[in-house]
C-alpha cells in the first residue's frame, strides 16, 4: 500500500471528511469497493446523527466514522486494517510527486524522480558487479560474489522491466 491511505491527512480521511462536512456520500464512495458502499452509508448516516449531538460526540463519530471507510478500504485491497495513522507522515518523494502530477496534470516531476531514482539503483548495482567481476578469476569465492552481483542486477532489472511493461488493467486499489 501506498504509505499513507489510512493516514489523517491521506485521501481516504481527506475525502472521508469532505463526505461529512458537505453532507455527500458520494464524495468518499469511490474509495470504497461496491460491496462495502451498504457498510459505509450506514455508518455515514449514524455518523450524521451523532454528530447534531454536540463537538464531543462529532469527533467520536467522525473517528469512527474514519476508521470505517479506510478499513472498508484496506478490505476490499485485501489488506488488515491496522488503525489510522498519524498525519505528516514521511511518505518519501514519490507519492507526493504523484498527488502532484495528478493535481498539475503533469507527469514530468514524477518521472524525473523515479528516473532518478532507477538510474542510482542500475549504476549502483552495475558499480558493484563491475567492481567484483575485477577480482573474479583469483579465488571461487571472488567469482562467486562477482556471479551474485551480476545476477541479482539481471533479476531486479527483469522484475522492474516486467512491472513497468504490466498491461493496465482495473486499478488494484492497492493503497
Amino acid at each position: 500500500m501506498p504509505p499513507h491511505c489510512d493516514s489523517l491527512d491521506g485521501p481516504v480521511v481527506t475525502a472521508a471528511r469532505k463526505a461529512m462536512e458537505g453532507r455527500d456520500i458520494d464524495q468518499v464512495l469511490p474509495y470504497v469497493p461496491e460491496e462495502g458502499e451498504p457498510e459505509v452509508r450506514e455508518a455515514f448516516s449514524l455518523t450524521a446523527k451523532a454528530r447534531t449531538l454536540g463537538r464531543e460526540a462529532q469527533e467520536v463519530a467522525d473517528r469512527w466514522f474514519f476508521e470505517t471507510v479506510v478499513r472498508v478500504h484496506r478490505a476490499g485491497e485485501g489488506a488488515p486494517f491496522t488503525g489510522l495513522k498519524p498525519a505528516g507522515l514521511n511518505v518519501g518523494p514519490v507519492i507526493p510527486a504523484a498527488e502532484h502530477a495528478l493535481d498539475a496534470g503533469s507527469a514530468d516531476e514524477l518521472t524525473g524522480i523515479l528516473c532518478g531514482i532507477i538510474r542510482e539503483q542500475v549504476e549502483e548495482r552495475h558499480g558493484r558487479a563491475m567492481a567484483l567481476k575485477e577480482h573474479a578469476t583469483e579465488e571461487v569465492a571472488a567469482a562467486r560474489a562477482y556471479v551474485e552481483a551480476s545476477l541479482g542486477l539481471q533479476v531486479w532489472a527483469h522484475h522492474l522491466y516486467k512491472q513497468a511493461i504490466a498491461v493496465p488493467h482495473a486499478p488494484t486499489r492497492r493503497s
